[in-house]
């Protein structure tokens, strides 16, 4: 997602040093051939002395379905641009608290700071309505943004305004002015695909220096599920996506994943570049499911926010917790060792009104085992407002469990000790 300013003076380094050695490599090569020739046949005198080599007038015709589909699609495909403020005399705020400048200074030197670039990313403009276009990307390529900017196919500058955006499933919606708009995306069916089937990635890698960047490979998964994680590299839960080898870079974030029709299949948001033991890597990118996408989409701009069943708590890894601290604080049965650690209830929450407090652990919701917080809250953001589901807790060597009756304004249980 972010440039990487001295990308460029890598890759000419790297080029000279490849042709200074392949100039080596090849003059070794052709001194050889060279000497074998003449041993074997005498070139004769002015043979082809004019350098009479030509180019080749032959076409080839190479229209296909890719190219067919990225054509219908391309200039649908948007750079975003992350603005933030960078203060422009931050030493002046530095030295300012030393000299005792008082806050108002302060706060003058931090309306003078100015819009920079923070990251790009990419999107693709999915619906037009009156003077008004939408635009779907990921939730990470604007983050904590104090502006935004779309930067269209033709390289148009346009301003973009935040409609939604969920950090659970990593999607964001903006709004841009439709006059600068010519092309809009469609949605396929994400169900309907098929591994092995060819897919193709658009979107900026490395910015806008590459915007539109075609790449293309096969669906080599419709659902693998792989864990998120927040900006705190917090393990926020698990998602399913669809895994492609189409190559995937810093930039194609927020891009579609497109089929041989054109349509929109799912939304470029990660990549695997290494594994837990350190291995390297390639050819795995993942992309948010077409399907999934358009619940999302359509909820931000009818609400401006995604609603989802919450417990009212505070919670920490079992795992987190020291074996001691398990025993002496918890007073947990030594056959207990994962779970979800409640350190806070909030009034009217769920959790206070089933008789959950401080220390409990939840092991147990709507049948599914829990064993982190990441698989609590996977498992709660898949029910619905009005779900009724059993939870079940340890308080101290005591298993508990309760009924909850999830509405978005009140929520009901009856609790019972086991």
């Amino acid at each position: 997602m972010f440039k990487n300013k001295n990308l460029w003076a890598v890759f000419i380094t790297a080029l000279v040093a490849g042709l200074i050695g392949g100039g080596i490599a090849f003059g070794a090569v052709n001194y050889f051939s060279n000497r074998q020739a003449e041993n074997a046949t005498a070139v004769p005198s002015g043979s082809n002395s004019s350098g009479s080599t030509k180019v080749s007038n032959v076409k080839v015709n190479v229209s296909g379905q890719s190219e067919k589909a990225y054509s219908s699609i391309k200039n649908a495909v948007v750079t975003v641009i992350n603005l933030k403020k960078e203060s422009s005399n931050s030493s002046n705020s530095l030295y300012g608290s030393i000299f005792g400048e008082s806050s108002s200074s302060s706060s003058s030197s931090s309306s003078s700071s100015k819009l920079e670039t923070y990251a790009e990313g990419s999107g693709v403009i999915y619906k037009k309505s009156g003077n008004v276009a939408y635009v779907v990307t990921n939730n990470h390529v604007i983050s904590g943004s104090n502006a935004v900017e779309v930067i269209m196919s033709n390289g148009k500058k346009v301003s973009a305004k935040v409609v939604g955006k969920d950090s659970v499933t990593d999607l964001a919606v903006l709004k841009i002015n439709s006059s600068v708009v010519t092309t809009v995306a469609s949605f396929g069916n994400s169900n309907n695909i098929k591994v092995g089937e060819t897919a193709l990635a658009i979107g900026s890698p490395l910015g806008s220096d590459y915007a539109t960047s075609l790449t293309q490979g096969i669906i080599s998964a419709k659902k693998r599920t792989v864990s998120t994680t927040n900006e705190s590299g917090q393990e926020t839960g698990e998602a399913t996506v669809i895994q492609t080898d189409a190559a995937i870079n810093s930039g194609n974030s927020g891009g579609p994943l497109i089929n041989l029709a054109g349509q929109v299949i799912g939304i470029n948001s990660m990549k695997l570049s290494s594994s837990s033991s350190g291995t390297s890597v390639e050819g795995m990118g993942f992309a948010i499911p077409s399907n999934e996408v358009v619940t999302i989409i359509n909820q931000l701009i009818s609400k401006g926010k995604i609603v989802r069943p919450a417990l009212g708590a505070s919670l920490i890894d079992l795992t987190d917790i020291t074996s001691s601290q398990q025993k002496s604080i918890l007073k947990l049965p030594s056959s207990v060792n994962e779970g979800a650690v409640i350190y806070q209830t909030y009034a009217g929450s769920p959790a206070r009104t089933a008789g959950l407090k401080k220390y409990d652990v939840v092991t147990k919701l709507d049948g599914t085992k829990i064993t982190s917080v990441a698989t609590l809250r996977d498992k709660l953001y898949k029910l619905k407002i009005g779900d009724k589901v059993k939870i079940g807790w340890y308080h101290g060597s005591t298993y508990k469990t309760a009924t909850i009756h999830l509405t978005e304004t009140t929520t009901t249980l009856s609790s019972q000790a086991k």
